[in-house]
């Protein structure tokens, strides 16, 4: 049996050696967070964090990654959501239909480890994922939140909400 170190455990698993890592950890290790959206490493959906590098995991072979390798899905970001992209993200509302969000939160969260306080420049260039949805502007502010502690007032952002309220 082959293994990978993800989210803290070695875990083992039955594939080819070829198989891409997203199929590993979505079929054989049942974290499904991690999304398949083209399967040619464009959109990042299946963004995962390998050794705090942003790793785009439909593309990368399993036969690659050794257990020294650590493998950190959206699943081991954090155990409960506090991570503070994942709060930035559910502050601000950031997700419409969610499905690149797993991969944006990871790209997001590599960036600030990286930028502790991006430009927006630093954004854009990290920040190579596809939302269909087009939350861009979200996802931008979403980022300053975070990496501002979680004060919205502190990253210059006033968002209106469906609701009427603002953030």
């Amino acid at each position: 049996m082959a293994q990978l170190n993800v989210n803290g455990q070695v875990r083992e698993f039955e594939a080819e050696p070829d198989t891409p890592l997203l199929w590993v950890l979505r079929e054989q290790l049942e974290l499904t967070g991690t999304k398949y959206g083209c399967g040619i490493s464009k959109c990042g959906a299946c963004t995962v964090h390998i050794d705090g590098v942003p790793t785009r995991s439909c593309q990368r072979p399993v036969n690659s990654i050794t257990t020294r390798e650590k493998i950190i899905t959206i699943e081991g970001l954090s155990k409960n959501g506090t991570h503070p992209v994942q709060k930035a993200w559910v502050k601000l509302d950031v997700p419409q239909c969610g499905y690149c969000q797993s991969g944006m939160i990871m790209a997001a969260a590599a960036l600030l480890k990286t930028r502790p306080n991006p430009s927006d420049a630093d954004i854009d260039a990290a920040m190579t994922n596809i939302c269909r949805c087009g939350t861009y502007n979200r996802i931008r502010a979403a980022i300053k939140v975070a990496a501002s502690g979680g004060k919205t007032k502190a990253a210059g952002l006033a968002i209106q909400h469906a609701d009427g309220s603002t953030t």
